[in-house]
């Protein structure tokens, strides 16, 4: 911010909880999930557990993959080297050649030397042709569904042309202590408060126009803006797939059980080939008070009792004692076209339900549409979708139908290692890897279900109790799940698990407790995304280099950068990996981040940071343009320890917090990064 700008007093980092969240972070945006036991209370053993019993690996992965039917691939075969893309495709990974910003708790965004950065739209913001100009001390819930929306996480964007383009941007929840004075709880609170809550939830699509020729891009404010649009919790959703219509969606104010209000908690997401934007539901449980005390709602972590934001207060369908099926028609991956903003939203039921953190798609050889996803939470698992029908380039309408018929799976992960050597420490096994195999088990298809005493609809309504039944891995939190436009490789983020014991570590979770998160790479076998079997194998485990539970895909850990608990992905055209985290403030004691990693050739595992975000913001986004000239990253809930009376920030603007999505761009014009 300017010298000038004034500065409140600021108070310090406040310690973090779990699994290295900040306090805040943990009530507003997943309910404390990590205070209460996971709700994964599956028998699934930990495959430490299955070592130390008579079950050889090449029994257990044999028996979970023939019994779900999936088909068996040879060991040697199913080898990362073996299982690596078409050695025919150049693998480009370029060094990146910024020098690292370094670790900060500076209230700002910090790029590195030689680049630039610019807020292109805040909190509150105008969006709709008509929307008033921000009230800070008198925000209504009116105003604020014409307005830019609350914690922007997930950022997509489309060109139009060479100098404008459309940005859509998730708006995953809201932090009431710092956007109302006096605010305490949501019991207590000033219904209209609760209201501008609601409306600041949901997503917002901006036109932008390039500046100059530049990586740099602006906030379209003058003229039709057309495209613009806002999506709230009170907007009009089309339920689609084979679960529609079923009698657990159903409710009064629905009883066909086809058409839902709004969204909830969406996270993060990703872009389609025929140009819609999937967006994914996470921890949309906590807005419910109420919950019938069933395994069903167990499951899914709502809660009975009534506390928390109580929306219900305003909104009577947030009361499950009342409309107990409205719980049933959220935690889904919805679809959304920036294009047309008279178009009705569409929740995919096909792909789920659970914690979405999103869903980004790959096309297989023979032209299918492929989805990979995370169910962010403790335990939980990593999920894969492919479509029947094939992508048709230039047929919007048919493509439109790509993700409601199809096979959903469930990822099963196996070590090769003896299981003394996987100890819960970090230390590498005697192969110098953390890698092994797995298999997609099949859950249901749009017409059979492969799960026994589950229906089709029931697959896909109350996913997480159908995978607990297959042997689904139990995960540490898989948050976003991108494939390689390069390799095709596909990456997950596990952003940490504490509640892992060391004993309950395995070779694709290899420690416990783990604070610090790590990353995992999937190669599919004949490199298509419609293969059942993979390798995989762990190439970064996250934390500070001078910890020796760390590992950089093998790389001279002298020469990169500390990071923890990764969170987003996104890949630019030279197929490096960024990642945005989401907990370093309270496991390395530094801001969140934007850091950037070779995962190909020479330089695979030199990793980089790209930028720094303000205290107590999360790094959300991110995107990297298609030609390489701007990165956007969405800064979310900054200062969010603070209250309205007392900030422990004032990013941007110098005055109050404000969630926002910055654009950054190198000054000589070169590509961002490499």
């Amino acid at each position: 911010m300017p010298e000038s700008a004034p500065r409140r007093r600021l108070l310090p980092l406040i310690g973090g909880v779990g699994g290295g969240r900040s306090a805040k972070t943990c009530l507003y945006r997943c309910g404390n999930a990590c205070f209460h036991p996971a709700p994964n209370k599956s028998d699934n053993p930990y495959f430490g557990d299955i070592f130390q019993g008579v079950l050889s690996r090449r029994t257990a992965l044999k028996g979970a993959v023939v019994g779900s039917g999936a088909g068996a691939l040879g060991w040697a075969a199913m080898s990362p080297a073996a299982a690596d893309r078409n050695p025919d495709r150049p693998h480009p990974s370029p060094r990146p050649t910024f020098k690292s910003v370094l670790p900060n708790t500076r209230d700002e965004v910090s790029v590195p030397e030689g680049y630039d950065h610019h807020v292109i739209i805040r909190w509150g913001d105008p969006v709709l042709p008509d929307a008033p100009e921000f009230d800070f001390a008198n925000q209504t819930g009116e105003a604020q569904a014409r307005q830019f929306g609350y914690n922007c996480d997930y950022v997509g964007f489309f060109t139009l042309d060479d100098d404008h383009g459309l940005l859509w941007v998730n708006h995953e929840y809201t932090n009431e202590e710092i956007m109302f004075a006096g605010y305490t709880d949501g019991a207590a609170a000033d219904p209209e408060w609760i209201r501008v809550a609601m409306a600041a939830h949901g997503g917002s699509v901006v036109e932008l126009e390039r500046v100059d020729g530049t990586g740099q891009w602006r906030l379209i404010t003058e003229g039709e803006r057309s495209f613009n649009r806002r999506i709230t919790p009170e907007t009009a959703f089309r339920v689609a797939g084979p679960a529609a219509g079923h009698a657990l969606l159903r409710t009064e104010a629905d009883p066909e059980g086809v058409r839902v209000l709004g969204m909830l908690n969406n996270c993060a997401g990703g872009m389609t080939p025929w140009g819609t934007i999937l967006s994914g539901e996470e921890n949309f449980n906590q807005y419910f008070v109420g919950a019938p005390d069933t395994e069903e709602y167990a499951r899914y972590g709502f809660p009975t009792d009534y506390s928390g934001r109580r929306w219900d207060r305003v909104d009577e369908r947030f009361d499950l004692a009342r409309h107990p099926n409205e719980a049933h028609r959220f935690g889904y991956i919805v679809e959304i076209d920036p294009h047309d903003p008279d178009s009705t939203p569409v929740k995919r039921t096909m792909l789920g339900r659970f914690k979405h953190e999103g869903a980004n798609v790959n096309l297989t050889e023979d032209g299918r549409v492929a989805a990979y996803m995370g169910d962010d939470e403790r335990f939980d698992y990593l999920y894969k979708f492919v479509s029947d029908k094939k992508y048709v380039e230039g047929s919007h309408k048919h493509n439109m139908t790509l993700l409601d018929t199809g096979t959903l799976y469930v990822a099963h992960l196996e070590g090769n290692s003896p299981a003394e050597e996987i100890d819960g420490t970090g230390t590498l096994p005697s192969d110098g890897e953390f890698d092994g195999t797995g298999a997609w088990i099949p859950l249901c298809s749009d017409t059979e279900s492969f799960v026994a005493g589950f229906s089709v609809a029931e697959v896909l309504i109350h996913t997480r109790l159908a995978a607990d039944t297959v042997g689904a891995t139990k995960m540490d939190r898989p948050e976003d799940v991108e494939p390689s436009p390069v390799t095709g490789k596909v990456y997950c983020a596990l952003t940490n698990n504490s509640s892992r014991e060391p004993g309950q570590a395995d070779e694709p979770n290899p420690r416990g407790p783990n604070k610090f998160g790590h990353v995992l790479e999937i190669i599919e076998d004949g490199a298509d995304s419609a293969a059942t079997t993979f390798a995989w194998i762990v190439p970064l485990v996250c934390g500070d280099p001078e910890d020796d539970s760390t590992y950089y895909a093998g790389y001279d850990k002298s020469k990169v950068m500390p990071v923890s608990a990764p969170d987003n992905l996104a890949f630019d055209k030279h197929g490096n990996l960024w990642i945005s985290t989401d907990g370093q403030p309270s496991s390395l004691e530094t801001n969140d981040a934007l850091h950037v990693m070779p995962v190909e050739g020479r330089f695979r595992g030199e990793l980089r940071t790209f930028a720094t975000v303000p205290v107590e913001a999360e790094t959300c986004g991110p995107l990297i343009t298609e030609d390489q000239k701007t990165v956007f990253l969405a800064p979310q809930h900054p200062g969010e320890n603070g209250t309205v009376e007392q900030p422990t920030s004032v990013w941007p603007d110098g005055d109050f917090p404000r969630p926002s999505v910055v654009c950054a761009w190198h000054k000589g014009g070169r590509d961002v990064g490499a």
